[in-house]
């Protein structure tokens, strides 16, 4: 059967092959960084100049495709809790016959660098001298009102650590949506993942999966749902050009190779798109 778009939308929208509307959603489960937050944009320049840094040199060396390694690590591992790509980075030391530092060593020195590069957009949030919204994916907010309106159930999963989840979404206003549903990465990484928090949505709440829809930029969110029978859109957003409406092609690809049933860059069409989703 071929599904056939009745609604306009005004930005792009790709919609996979098997799309279907699921007029029974009643849970929502949201990515953080990327997805819906900016605060932390500029993330990968910061870990990648740390990798290049720590990372043992070799006689053969081509220091271009060395960094694409490492560029290539991080961003297949985007979405995961930050430790698993400091476990990989590990792995690279190792390899090239160096003596790695802990995982959770490296975690906490890339936290560092990250706080001092968004230490101003904290500031600016906190004085109120950044409005919120210039520091939200493009049209989030109208988007998690609209949800909430049609009686939605919403759910927050990241893996950045969760106390800074919590801080940067009370900063953004953005708590009041979630409550006390807002989950993140723990230093003990085995007692987190976004599966755990899917399993416990659907466990609690006593729905299937088809219940679920997801928003995410990482593979792991669209891989998780889609392994439940949720439906999954890939926010493949700019996020160093917020509001452009293009999209990121570099998540697009990754996000539809997982099973991705829509792809949009932002949330500037949130209304056709919940509508078309439902099938109302």
């Amino acid at each position: 059967m071929t599904f056939i778009v009745k609604h306009k939308f005004t930005g792009h929208i790709e919609f996979s092959p098997g799309f279907e509307p699921r007029p029974k959603i009643s849970h929502v489960l949201f990515d953080f960084d990327g997805t819906l937050s900016i605060i932390r944009e500029g993330w990968p320049v910061v870990m990648l100049s740390m990798f290049t840094e720590m990372l043992p040199p070799t006689s053969s060396d081509q220091p271009q495709l060395v960094k694409q390694m490492l560029f290539d690590d991080m961003m297949k591992l985007n979405g995961k809790q930050t430790i698993y790509q400091m476990m990989q980075f590990a792995e690279r030391v190792k390899e090239r016959g160096g003596t790695p530092q802990e995982p959770l060593w490296y975690k906490h020195e890339y936290l560092r660098r990250l706080e001092q590069k968004i230490q101003d957009r904290i500031d600016g949030l906190r004085s109120t001298r950044i409005h919120p919204d210039n520091s939200l994916v493009f049209g989030s907010r109208p988007l998690l009102e609209t949800l909430r309106r049609r009686g939605m159930r919403l759910y927050l999963a990241s893996g950045t650590d969760e106390p800074f989840v919590k801080r940067e979404s009370e900063l953004l206003g953005l708590t009041e949506f979630f409550g006390p549903h807002i989950y993140g990465a723990q230093d003990d990484y085995k007692t987190f993942s976004k599966k755990m928090v899917i399993d416990r949505i659907l466990r609690e709440n006593q729905i299937p999966g088809d219940k679920l829809l997801a928003f995410g930029d990482g593979y792991v969110e669209i891989q998780n749902t889609k392994e439940v029978g949720g439906l999954a859109v890939a926010v493949a957003s700019d996020e160093a050009n917020n509001g452009s409406g293009k999209i990121d092609q570099w998540k697009r690809n990754r996000l539809l190779a997982v099973g991705a049933d829509i792809v949009i860059p932002d949330f500037r069409d949130a209304d056709a798109l919940l509508d078309t989703i439902l099938g109302t």
